[in-house]
């Protein structure tokens, strides 16, 4: 049943792989350029192929709520999506993920869409069905794309919710940015083994195993997993106080296995978005970034399990606790500029705005 869908869907996804393939050597020789500002190009290339009814789905005021209306779950959403697209235009949509992520988010973003199709048949759902569906992921447009006044862009579906904002042209803002995975590894059929964000888990048990029993009980915050992660899809993410084993408490070699966990969510943008939140994260300071730890600290299917990374302006979360614990859910958060509020609120004092 697998293969039948995978084969159903070999032509939908084509598109999106030749893109990838043809833009890859591109990628490689320019990786350190900057590519903020390619994205208002890119987003004004998608608009500019829409139909007039498809650009009237796609496009929404700057100000409007739904800018702020995120999930990760299957349900109706606003934009226009991948299925009612040309190939043409879902090559220019799918342009605007692969500038704002890096090579290795790109390709996480794209397996996560295609593993609807796998989904679908673990679930042994009727073939009509359209509830799982690779063709549901939507691109959305907030204000008119310009060098001058603020637009974002949200890129949607299952499992997958990317916000971006932008002021003058160039990219402020890269969050709330979410990566989820169901299952977490695939248990049976063509694709069996396969694992979408094996290395935040990988990485995430590597630290908290290697702690002594005075710093695992400081990490661990609970015995218990959470069933999600606790900011769900709220506009503003607040937790009551920062909790777990602080950066400056940990080893060396602990110290550095954990930036290599934090990189594995910061790499996720392009070179440029990337160093951004990275010299944000560190000008607030790692000795006053928390790791904290809930749920089994063994790996293994059926054992729940969730960590979080925290400081002043920055907020990851990572849960495994659903569907046997083989289900996973992961989001970043800036704690000072989710939807570019910061900079919208610098924007606005510079430029005041009727």
């Amino acid at each position: 049943m697998i293969r039948t869908y995978l084969v159903a869907c070999l032509l939908f996804f084509a598109t999106v792989l030749s893109f990838a393939q043809t833009t890859a050597t591109t990628k490689k020789t320019t990786l350190s350029a900057p590519k903020n500002k390619d994205m208002l190009r890119v987003v004004n290339a998608f608009l500019n192929s829409l139909a007039p009814e498809q650009r009237q789905k796609a496009t929404f005021p700057f100000g409007d709520e739904e800018r702020f209306n995120w999930h990760f779950v299957p349900r109706d959403r606003k934009g226009v999506p991948l299925k009612e697209m040309t190939a043409d235009q879902q090559k220019m949509a799918m342009a605007i993920v692969q500038t704002a992520l890096s090579n290795q988010g790109y390709q996480k973003a794209k397996a996560i869409m295609e593993l609807e199709v796998i989904l679908k048949a673990l679930e042994k759902q009727p073939a009509e069905s359209t509830y799982r569906d690779p063709g549901k992921y939507y691109f959305s447009v907030f204000g008119q794309p310009s060098a001058q006044e603020p637009w974002g862009c949200r890129i949607e579906g299952h499992h997958l919710s990317l916000n971006f904002t932008s002021t003058t042209g160039a990219l402020v803002a890269e969050t709330p940015a979410f990566m989820g995975s169901n299952p977490a590894i695939v248990p049976e059929g063509p694709e069996k083994g396969k694992q979408i964000l094996k290395e935040e888990a990988n990485l995430g048990f590597t630290l908290v195993q290697s702690f002594t029993p005075e710093q695992l009980k400081k990490s661990l915050i609970n015995e218990v997993a959470p069933n999600d992660i606790v900011t769900s899809n709220k506009r503003k993410a607040l937790l009551e106080k920062p909790e777990g084993i602080l950066y400056s408490e940990m080893t060396a070699k602990q110290q550095q296995q954990f930036k290599d966990l934090l990189n594995v969510y910061l790499n996720k943008y392009n070179p440029e978005l990337a160093g951004d939140l990275r010299a944000k994260v560190e000008k607030a300071g790692l000795a006053k970034t928390y790791f904290a730890w809930a749920g089994s600290q063994t790996q293994e299917i059926g054992k729940a399990h969730y960590y979080r990374i925290h400081n002043p302006v920055l907020l990851i979360e990572y849960d495994n606790s659903q569907n046997n614990a083989n289900h996973v859910h992961t989001v970043v958060r800036d704690l000072t500029n989710d939807f570019g509020e910061d900079a919208l609120q610098a924007h606005y004092q510079k430029h005041p705005h009727e």
